[in-house]
C-alpha cells in the first residue's frame, strides 16, 4: 500500500536578502547559462535599488502563513516546509530536514502557474537533484499540476484587474488597453512547452470574465543574448506603440505570469515600464498579482485535496483540459547549456 502524503513542500525561486547576497544569488541562477556578465550586473543593480533585498522571500513567508491557516481550518492538517531553487532556504537543505523529521512522502507546490522548462520541468529536475544529494532517506516528492486554468487562479486574477480598473474614469474603463505580462523565454524553450498556449488561454478567460476581450499578451524581463530569439513583444516596446496612438491616455498592466509582486514585477513594471509610460504621456495602472488572495490560497488547498483523494475530476475552466498530475517524460524538456537561458 502506498505511503500517504505526510507534508506539503513549497518550492520557489528564491532571492537575496542583503546586498552582499545579490551577486552570489545571481551566479546561482545563471550558472551554466549563456547570459553575458554585463547583463547579470545590470540585474544586480535592480536589486541594489531596493537595498539588495528581494521581496520574494517575505511574500513566500506570507503565503506559507495563510496556507498553514487554511489547512488547519479545513484540512488536511499537514506540516508545511519551504525550499528555494536558488537561495536560502535552499531546497536540498529543506529536503534533508524533511528526511531528519521522518517524512517519507510529500506534495510540492511550486510558485508557477504555467508549464515550461523554467516553470515546471526545472522544478522537477531540482527536486530529483536534491533527493539524490540527500540520499536514500529523502522523501518521495510529487508536484501538483500547473493551474493556469483553475477557477481559483482565474477568479483572483480577474478581481485584481477589476481593482486596477476602478482607478480609471468610468467613461474610459471599457476602452482602456490591458497588457498582460509574462516572463519572456527563449523561443526554443517555448517550442518545447505549452507556455504560450496556456498564457493565451488565461488571458482569454480573464478577458471573458471582465467582458473585455481586447487584452494583449506581452513579455518582460528578457535576459538572453541579443542574437537569440525570445518571446515578444516586449512590454516597453508595446507601451511605446500605445503611446503613439493619441486616443489612449491610460494602460492597465497585469503581471499574469507571476504569482507575487517580486523583483521582476516591482522593477521591470513599476520602475522600468512606468518610466516608459511617463516619458510617453501614458498613465500606468498596475494590477496586483494573486499573492495571498483568499481564493488563490483556497485553490492551493483544493489542489492538495484533489491529489490526496485521487479525484479524477480536475477543476478547470475554458477550452483547454486540466493539466495531468504527471508530466510526460519529454514535456518541457530543454537544454539551457547549449541554447542559453
Amino acid at each position: 500500500m502506498s505511503v500517504p502524503y505526510e507534508a506539503i513542500l513549497l518550492i520557489s525561486f528564491g532571492g537575496p536578502e542583503a546586498e552582499e547576497e545579490v551577486l552570489p544569488f545571481l551566479e546561482n541562477v545563471l550558472r551554466g547559462r549563456n547570459v553575458p556578465r554585463e547583463r547579470m550586473l545590470q540585474v544586480a543593480e535592480h536589486y541594489y535599488q531596493f537595498g539588495g533585498v528581494s521581496p520574494l522571500n517575505d511574500q513566500n513567508r506570507a503565503l506559507l502563513a495563510v496556507l498553514e491557516q487554511e489547512l488547519q481550518e479545513h484540512g488536511p492538517k499537514l506540516p508545511i516546509y519551504w525550499g528555494n531553487r536558488n537561495w536560502h532556504p535552499l531546497l536540498t537543505d529543506t529536503v534533508r530536514q524533511m528526511a531528519d523529521d521522518g517524512i517519507q512522502k510529500a506534495l510540492a507546490i511550486v510558485t508557477s502557474a504555467f508549464g515550461s522548462y523554467s516553470g515546471c520541468r526545472q522544478y522537477l529536475n531540482d527536486i530529483e537533484k536534491s533527493r539524490h544529494e540527500v540520499g536514500s532517506r529523502a522523501p518521495v516528492i510529487d508536484k501538483i499540476r500547473p493551474f493556469f486554468n483553475h477557477p481559483g487562479f482565474i477568479e483572483p486574477v480577474t478581481e485584481r484587474v477589476q481593482d486596477a480598473l476602478r482607478d480609471i474614469p468610468v467613461e474610459r474603463r471599457k476602452s482602456v488597453p490591458i497588457a498582460y505580462t509574462a516572463h519572456s523565454i527563449p523561443c526554443s524553450m517555448a517550442d518545447t512547452s505549452p507556455y504560450v498556449e496556456q498564457l493565451n488561454e488565461t488571458v482569454r478567460l480573464v478577458g471573458n470574465a471582465l467582458g473585455n476581450d481586447t487584452g494583449k499578451l506581452v513579455y518582460q524581463s528578457r535576459s538572453g543574448p541579443p542574437d537569440q530569439p525570445w518571446l515578444a513583444p516586449d512590454i516597453c516596446d508595446y507601451l511605446r506603440l500605445l503611446a503613439a496612438d493619441t486616443s489612449h491616455e491610460e494602460v492597465v498592466v497585469v503581471p499574469v505570469g507571476f504569482l507575487s509582486d517580486h523583483m521582476e514585477v516591482q522593477y521591470d513594471i513599476d520602475v522600468e515600464a512606468a518610466t516608459v509610460c511617463q516619458e510617453n504621456g501614458l498613465r500606468l495602472f498596475r494590477a496586483k498579482t494573486v499573492g495571498t488572495h483568499p481564493r488563490f490560497v483556497r485553490m492551493l488547498r483544493e489542489l492538495v485535496d484533489e491529489r490526496m483523494s485521487n479525484d479524477t475530476l480536475r477543476l478547470a475552466v475554458g477550452q483547454l483540459p486540466a493539466c495531468p498530475d504527471q508530466c510526460a517524460p519529454e514535456c518541457c524538456d530543454w537544454s539551457p547549456r547549449t541554447t542559453g537561458p
